[in-house]
């Protein structure tokens, strides 16, 4: 990246970081279970829902005790379950038509970060029904409040709950772009662990990774602050305990548990102090090939991590600290190496792959140009890449070369 793009971007970041004690970040109010939600709707008289999930979720029953316990209580749910793993302009659309043919008053968001972000997206199109997705991306396009908003995450590691960001792809272009305004944090979180019992042991490992991924990303960059750093200090701690155990015993309440706050943490973490490079590269992967944006960063992030060198060093041995593999007294290159072979070691152990059969090497510098033009210059970065030099992930990541 040549100076003077580093010299905006640097600056750009740096008047970020000044303004987050005046940005309204809010954390959404946590509840421990789905039948909370029927004094809260009495509370808000909140009579008609919309519920947005998936089909495979729906299909397995995974809703049916919500849609019963809100329905006993006279609260009518219209349900829209045709959320894709990478959620689409479609997607919107549709579930925004079921809202208003049924005269919704608020959003609830069962699943994982799909639903979640479909949810965000229809909130935003409530708030303005004159104005496409795509007029609707970037950062802060949604100032208007949008319906009360009850996510309730079924995998750990998303984050989504907690976050005011949503990620849509574009079905035509092939391309994924984000959403991020302070309106789309959810006004509720049910971290209600029953509900995360029956997810697949792949779905838990990807997931799961995905929330350290937010952690990592979180407190490496430059725009952290001292809650964010403790956040990020304990989710990675609770991930490193927990999520193998999930992964091996999915009925592991306590694991589940720990994993769902791990990924609450995660998420006010990475909200206020942004993700990095992981996450770009992982949503061109997805905009690109439909790659589960859990498995993208679980690859990528050992990677990633390894090319920022020395400028991550004493940072990863802080949190290999806390993650319990390695003493504070260590040299911090030291307490680096191991905390990526912990992380490299946790996805051979998850059965997590090291590349991507799909990456065709003619699409790289398409999906370079697409993450250096999320990352850059918003994202703090402990090393500045232009397109050019964000080609390597790519690349090293690709089955032909393992």
């Amino acid at each position: 990246m040549n100076f003077i793009k580093k010299a905006y971007c640097r600056v750009f970041q740096t008047g970020l970081r000044a303004a987050l004690p005046f940005l309204p970040y809010r954390e959404p109010k946590p509840l421990h279970s789905v039948g909370e939600l029927v004094p809260l709707f009495s509370t808000l008289k909140v009579g008609r829902v919309l519920l947005v999930t998936d089909g495979g979720l729906r299909a397995m029953g995974a809703t049916k005790a919500l849609e019963e316990c809100l329905s006993a209580a006279g609260v009518f749910v219209a349900v829209y379950d045709g959320t894709c793993a990478n959620p689409t302009v479609k997607n919107v659309e549709e579930a925004r038509r079921v809202y208003l043919d049924n005269k919704c008053e608020a959003l609830i968001a069962f699943g994982g970060g799909s639903p979640i972000d479909c949810a965000k997206a229809v909130g935003a199109r409530i708030a303005y029904p004159k104005k496409s997705m795509d007029k609707l991306r970037g950062l802060l396009r949604v100032l208007r409040r949008i319906p009360t908003l009850v996510a309730i995450p079924t995998t750990a590691g998303t984050g989504s709950e907690t976050t005011l960001a949503a990620v849509i792809t574009d079905g035509e272009k092939h391309h994924k772009y984000t959403m991020n305004d302070f309106t789309l944090i959810p006004r509720y979180a049910v971290l209600d662990p029953d509900v995360t019992l029956t997810l697949p042991p792949r779905l838990t490992a990807t997931t799961g990774m995905d929330a350290l991924t937010h952690a990592v990303e979180a407190f490496i960059g430059r725009s952290t602050t001292r809650e964010t750093r403790r956040k990020a200090l304990e989710a990675t701690a609770l991930v490193f305990a927990n999520v193998q155990r999930a992964y091996a015993n999915g009925k592991d309440r306590e694991a589940r548990a720990g994993m769902l706050r791990a990924a609450y943490l995660a998420g006010i973490a990475f909200s206020k102090s942004y993700v990095g490079y992981v996450h770009a590269v992982a949503h061109s992967l997805g905009g690109q090939y439909n790659i589960p944006h859990g498995l993208a960063n679980a690859v990528l992030l050992p990677v990633v991590l390894e090319a920022y060198g020395k400028k991550v060093h004493k940072k990863l041995h802080r949190l290999a600290v806390a993650a319990g593999i390695a003493r504070a007294e260590e040299p911090h290159e030291e307490g680096a190496k191991k905390f990526i072979c912990a992380v490299k070691s946790m996805n051979a152990h998850m059965n997590i792959p090291t590349s991507f059969p799909e990456i065709r090497r003619e699409d790289v510098p398409k999906m370079a140009r697409y993450a250096d033009e999320e990352a850059n210059p918003l994202y703090p970065v402990p090393k500045l890449m232009n397109a050019k030099e964000l080609e390597q992930f790519y690349y090293a990541t690709m089955e032909e070369n393992k």
